[in-house]
């Protein structure tokens, strides 16, 4: 995938989550790993309140993260079957979930009717 739409790469640390993920916000992210200048994404997320908090639950799994503010957890939840669908990332055995009782669907696929 060319662009992502993602702001980073960034390193998956205290400090590299703490530098770069300033804002309290819904976001989507990619995990993966930056190897001679090419960041290769194992696995997409998203965060429907702080992209930041659930950043930092992922270190220790994977050295590097791109991520993304969105205005809303709609916007972050469509952004993150976005990147789903796009990347097909290996870690990520199941469609992302949707909140119980939003009723949002996927932008890419019927997977939820």
């Amino acid at each position: 995938m060319a662009n992502s739409g993602l702001r980073g790469t960034f390193p998956l640390t205290n400090d590299g989550v703490k530098n770069n993920v300033v804002s309290s916000s819904p976001g989507a992210y990619a995990l993966g790993e930056k190897r001679d200048g090419t960041f290769y994404i194992s696995y997409v997320g998203r965060s429907d309140t702080e992209v930041g908090r659930r950043l930092l639950s992922h270190i220790g799994k994977h050295t590097a993260f791109k991520y993304e503010y969105y205005d809303s957890p709609k916007a972050a939840f469509e952004k993150e079957c976005r990147l789903y669908h796009e990347i097909s990332p290996p870690e990520n055995k199941v469609h992302p979930d949707r909140p119980n009782n939003s009723g949002w669907k996927c932008p890419d696929c019927d997977i939820f009717g």
